[in-house]
């Protein structure tokens, strides 16, 4: 499964913040039904990435920084650090002992075709299309 539950609840996350309203981390969670532990920790993420802001205090809260209609799926998954690798030979830098070996290896350099049209459909789709926000 490429979708992970962190990505899942990110996206109900940007879904609350959507509309422009400072919410709480804790009015975020009871409404998405997330539980408050990941809110933080995605929260954290999604604000060091520049997606959200976070502002500790008695008035604060979040809001979204990210323009939804320019932020794919493919940079929110990113932002997670939840990359979309089909198998672990199409991550960067990863050295398949066989294909140095023995050339090239066409499970590799077919699973890395399959590994780049993956990549180009998640981006083609905005947080806002996916989210059917104009």
């Amino acid at each position: 499964m490429l979708m992970t539950r962190e990505t899942d609840y990110a996206l109900r996350i940007i879904r609350s913040l959507a509309h422009g309203t400072l919410m709480t981390v804790g009015d975020i969670c009871r409404q998405e039904l997330i539980p408050q532990q990941f809110g933080y920790k995605i929260l954290k993420k999604l604000s060091k990435a520049g997606l959200v802001a976070v502002t500790r205090g008695a008035e604060g809260g979040c809001r979204l920084t990210a323009d939804l209609a320019q932020t794919t799926l493919y940079d929110l998954m990113s932002a997670l650090e939840n990359q979309a690798n089909i198998t672990a030979c199409t991550q960067p830098g990863y050295l398949c002992e066989w294909q140095s070996e023995n050339g090239k290896c066409s499970i590799h350099c077919t699973l890395a075709k399959i590994q780049q049209r993956l990549d180009e459909e998640l981006r083609s789709y905005s947080l806002g299309m996916l989210l059917q926000i104009p």
